[in-house]
C-alpha cells in the first residue's frame, strides 16, 4: 500500500563565507576598482532563506529580520544603520532601515511570554512592519483581554494587537485519512529512520493515537513511536510492513503527486502549499516564522504561520514549496468558508529530533 503526505502546521541566521563576501566587496569599492557586478537575486525562496541566514549572521546585532518579496524575486533584509545597509547591498540583497532591532523585538516577545501567555493568543515578529504582531481569538475576553491589552500597550510601537473571530486550536478530528481510535489526522511526510520506513505527523496526533490505520476501522499499518506536544508539535510513526515502499510524495488531489526530495526553512513572503485530508490542496503565503501559539493544551513555539486555511483532520499534513518539505500542520484559526490562517511545525526540527531523514 502506498501512503503519501497530506498537509495541514523558521527564522534564519549564519556563515563565515558571507563575512568574507561582504569584506571583499567593500575592499573593491574602497580601492576604486571597476564596479563589481551585484550578486544575482535569489531565484527561489529557498535560496533567499539560505542567503538571509548568512547575511544576518555576518551583520550580528545590526540585523533586524528579513523577508522574501516573491512577486519581484527579492530578498529584503532589515537593518538599523546605514553602514549595515551598505553591507547588505554588497552581499546582493535589498536593505531596509527600520527602527527596532531584533534584540528589542525579542525583548517584547519575552515580556508577552512572561505576562500574557493566555490560551487563545499567538504572537510573531513581522519583518514587514518591524513589530511583534499579537492576535487574540474570540475566547480571549473580560479580564484576560484587558490584561493582554495592557501588556501590548506597555510595549509601545514594538507590538500591535489584533482580535480574531476564529478560535485557535489543533486540527485533529474524527474522520478518515490516517485513523486512530476516535481520532483522524493527516500523514505529513514519509521518512527513513534506522533504515526503516516511518512517517511524520503532528505531535498532538501521535500523543493521542498508538495504532494507525489507512481507513476507519481498517487493519493497522503503522504504530506511533514518539510524539512531542506542547512545546513542539511533531510525532513519528513506524510502518509495520517494512518491505512495502513508501515514497515521499504529497497528494495534490488532482490525480497527481508532488515528489519531496529535500528540506528547507520557510521565509516570510514565500508562496507555499499544503495538502490535508479534510480540505485537500490549499495555497497561500508564509506570513510569519518563529510564532508562539498558546493553545488550550499549552504553548508551542517556533511555528510557521501561513495565510491559508486548515480545518479539523488536517493536522499533521505537510507544508511544502515544490519538492521542498517545510512544515507539519499544527493548528489554525478560522475556517475555509470564512477565511483562516494556519500554523506549522518546522520539518527540519522534527527530522533532527527524531533522527530521521527524507528518503
Amino acid at each position: 500500500m502506498k501512503h503519501t503526505c497530506v498537509p495541514t502546521s523558521r527564522t534564519v541566521l549564519g556563515s563565515v563565507g558571507t563575512v568574507t563576501l561582504i569584506a571583499a566587496a567593500l575592499a573593491l569599492q574602497s580601492a576604486q576598482a571597476a564596479p563589481a557586478k551585484a550578486a544575482p537575486e535569489p531565484p527561489t525562496a529557498t535560496a533567499a532563506a539560505q542567503r538571509a541566514r548568512n547575511i544576518s549572521t555576518a551583520l550580528g546585532a545590526e540585523a533586524a529580520g528579513f523577508y522574501y518579496d516573491a512577486p519581484h524575486n527579492k530578498l529584503i533584509v532589515n537593518v538599523t544603520t546605514e553602514a549595515a545597509a551598505a553591507k547588505v547591498r554588497g552581499a546582493g540583497a535589498e536593505a531596509k532601515i527600520v527602527k527596532h532591532s531584533l534584540t528589542s523585538l525579542n525583548a517584547a516577545r519575552a515580556t508577552l511570554k512572561q505576562q500574557a501567555a493566555i490560551p487563545g493568543t499567538s504572537w510573531a515578529t513581522d519583518p514587514k512592519t518591524n513589530q511583534v504582531a499579537v492576535v487574540a481569538d474570540r475566547t480571549v475576553t473580560g479580564d484576560r483581554l484587558e490584561q493582554l491589552k495592557k501588556v501590548v500597550s506597555s510595549l509601545g510601537d514594538r507590538a500591535v494587537l489584533r482580535q480574531s473571530t476564529g478560535t485557535l486550536r489543533p486540527l485533529v478530528a474524527g474522520g478518515n485519512a490516517i485513523w486512530g481510535s476516535g481520532a483522524r489526522c493527516s500523514l505529513g511526510f514519509n521518512v527513513i529512520r534506522d533504515g526503516r520506513p516511518y512517517f511524520l505527523t503532528a505531535g498532538h496526533c501521535a500523543n493521542a493515537v498508538q495504532s494507525w490505520a489507512a481507513t476507519q476501522g481498517g487493519p493497522e499499518f503503522a504504530v506511533t513511536e514518539a510524539g512531542s506536544f506542547p512545546g513542539d508539535d511533531f510525532g513519528i510513526a513506524r510502518y509495520t510492513d517494512a518491505d512495502v515502499a513508501h515514497p515521499s510524495q504529497v497528494d495534490l488531489y488532482n490525480g497527481s503527486m508532488q515528489s519531496i526530495g529535500k528540506v528547507g526553512d520557510a521565509i516570510v513572503g514565500e508562496r507555499v502549499q499544503r495538502s490535508g485530508s479534510s480540505t485537500h490542496l490549499r495555497s497561500g503565503d508564509v506570513t510569519a516564522v518563529e510564532v508562539t501559539a498558546n493553545y488550550q493544551e499549552g504553548a508551542v513555539d517556533d511555528l510557521v504561520q501561513a495565510s491559508l486555511c486548515a480545518e479539523s483532520g488536517d493536522s499533521g499534513g505537510g507544508l511544502f514549496d515544490g519538492d521542498t518539505a517545510l512544515g507539519l500542520t499544527s493548528g489554525g484559526r478560522g475556517t475555509c468558508a470564512t477565511g483562516g490562517e494556519s500554523f506549522y511545525q518546522p520539518v527540519r526540527e522534527a527530522l533532527e529530533k527524531t533522527g530521521s531523514h527524507i528518503g
